[in-house]
């Protein structure tokens, strides 16, 4: 599913494309009626123009259309489509559906006595003595279906004849395309309550909703389209209730470093300082070095343990290395306290964590180090696993002036907020801002549409990545990554945010030079160049 399309573009450098709930969007249509003084019936035209122009240009091929129009407004969307879509040369058949007895009111009344004043084929169908097999099979010879049954007005799971229309126009093998939201979902809701659409595109108006983004509601909208209403962006992101936005490119190229001076020096670009790398985990250190490296630091030292320290010299060619001192198991020793401490001294940012090895000696001392730092930190892997059970212990840095920045994956957040990961995979919004409140810190949860949250609750959803990250040596990259860009002064969570969208689109790189299954880490290590030049070409 693409993100986003058609013409919207977000409301400001920062702000991201607001992802809307049903309440929030009615929100915004009553902003713009009440206060900017736009009739209602022009919105459902400008809603219903976005719609025909993404079935021309998604579908030349179609000449006859079925609407499946219900009795609200999304019903009154799609009659006003139908009418547009007769008066550009197509054959539009609108079956209108509702209950005996109940007129259309409003602006689908409307939009109804015009299509019937045009003599449009319209069939007006009863829910309660409807025979099904005979309007689906009229439907079976148009090109193309459109869904305008409910959209984003729905609160509950479908029933009765409604669950077994969708499963019915479901058994068809034309085309659909859903009308703000494929029936059967609900806008706020990430799961799929029941019967509903499944829709090869949606066209949404606006803004994107929380059904359109999050799986496993999404896969039933196929590819999203999101078509202008004819309102300023501004009221969008004015609407009250909890932040979450779709980060853009339009937004991260705005966030990135601004470019280089002729003058400037590998000293003005940032000095990061990476403790990583133990036993059997000395690639980590080195992927993190040269993500730092290849995302704009302009120095990079590697603090790893003494028995991987030279295969890490020899691998991170552009990095300094300094040895730590180890105790047993070949893990870091508390005698490396001081000397991280002395290290730290004149660097931009600490990245803390890959490959350090477990243990509660281990993790003592990574609690220790943090204690002692007044740095920038971007804490991963062995890190957060050191605060296992006491995330609200990191919350001590909020008096610092230097920001935290934690990357878990899902198993490494159930660990930091003492659940499952089934429990944080099941809510990932909520366990991401339960996490950045407790600690304080800024979270990037890892994973499919990757998750970027602050103490305040506010939330950026990464479109970008595909499931060929999904191997060894990718979070190291993205510690370094996001480590880089606030070592040249980004501030803290827009140097996650850019590290993530990068990441991901230098993923999706690797994935299209050569498939998602053949991507390794050192793939997505090249492919960096390549989306750094792509986004700053914005």
């Amino acid at each position: 599913m693409g993100p986003a399309g058609g013409d919207s573009q977000p409301a400001e450098s920062g702000a991201g494309l607001r992802i809307l709930d049903a309440e929030q969007m009615r929100q915004v249509d009553r902003a713009a009626i009440e206060e900017l003084g736009v009739p209602s019936v022009v919105l459902m035209e400008n809603a219903a123009l976005g719609v025909v122009d993404a079935i021309g240009e998604c579908y030349p091929e179609v000449r006859s259309v079925a609407l499946f129009c219900g009795a609200g407004n999304n019903g009154g969307d799609g009659l006003a489509v139908a009418r547009h879509l007769a008066v550009r040369g197509y054959t539009a058949h609108i079956f209108l559906f509702r209950r005996p007895g109940r007129e259309l009111t409003g602006d689908a009344a409307i939009q109804l006595e015009i299509c019937r004043r045009m003599q449009l084929p319209l069939w007006e169908v009863s829910i309660e003595d409807s025979d099904l097999t005979s309007l689906i099979e009229a439907a079976r010879g148009s090109d193309l279906l459109v869904d305008a049954l409910f959209g984003t007005g729905l609160s509950r799971p479908l029933e009765g004849f409604w669950a077994d229309l969708v499963k019915s126009i479901n058994r068809l093998t034309v085309p659909l395309l859903a009308v703000d939201l494929p029936s059967g979902l609900i806008a706020g809701c990430e799961e799929i309550p029941g019967p509903c659409l499944w829709a090869g595109r949606t066209v949404t108006f606006a803004t994107p909703k929380v059904a359109q983004i999050f799986p496993p509601a999404r896969d039933a909208v196929g590819e999203l389209v999101i078509a202008d209403l004819g309102v300023p962006a501004e009221l969008a992101e004015s609407v009250g209730g909890a932040r979450m936005s779709l980060l853009s490119e339009a937004e991260i190229a705005a966030l990135l470093p601004p470019p280089r001076r002729p003058r400037s020096h590998k000293g003005s670009h940032g000095h990061v300082l990476v403790v990583a790398g133990g036993p059997g985990g000395g690639g980590a250190a080195v992927l993190t070095a040269a993500a730092a490296g290849r995302c704009g630091a302009g120095l990079v030292t590697v603090a790893t343990a003494e028995s991987v320290a030279t295969g890490v010299d020899a691998a991170a060619l552009e990095a300094m290395v300094v040895a730590l001192p180890e105790g047993e198991r070949g893990l870091l020793s508390a005698a490396a306290r001081p000397l991280v401490a002395q290290l730290s001294v004149g660097k931009s940012v600490l990245a803390l964590g890959p490959g350090l090895g477990g243990g509660e000696e281990i993790a003592a001392l990574l609690r220790a180090l943090v204690a002692d730092s007044t740095l920038p930190l971007v804490l991963d892997a062995d890190g957060l696993n050191a605060f296992a059970g006491r995330l609200g212990e990191l919350a001590a840095r909020t008096t610092l002036a230097a920001p935290t920045i934690l990357t878990p994956h899902p198993g490494e957040m159930a660990r930091l907020l003492g659940i499952t990961s089934e429990e944080v995979q099941r809510d990932r919004p909520a366990a991401a801002r339960q996490a950045a409140a407790e600690s304080g810190a800024i979270v990037v949860l890892k994973g499919h549409l990757t998750l970027i949250a602050v103490p305040s609750g506010e939330l950026w959803v990464n479109p970008t990545g595909n499931p060929g990250l999904a191997t060894g040596g990718t979070g190291d990259l993205l510690t370094g990554m996001i480590a880089a860009l606030a070592a040249q002064a980004v501030e803290a969570r827009a140097a996650a945010c850019a590290g993530v969208f990068l990441h991901g689109l230098a993923g999706d790189l690797s994935a299209e030079r050569q498939g998602e299954v053949a991507v390794l880490a050192s793939d997505v290590l090249t492919d960096l160049s390549r989306a750094w030049r792509q986004v700053q070409r914005h």
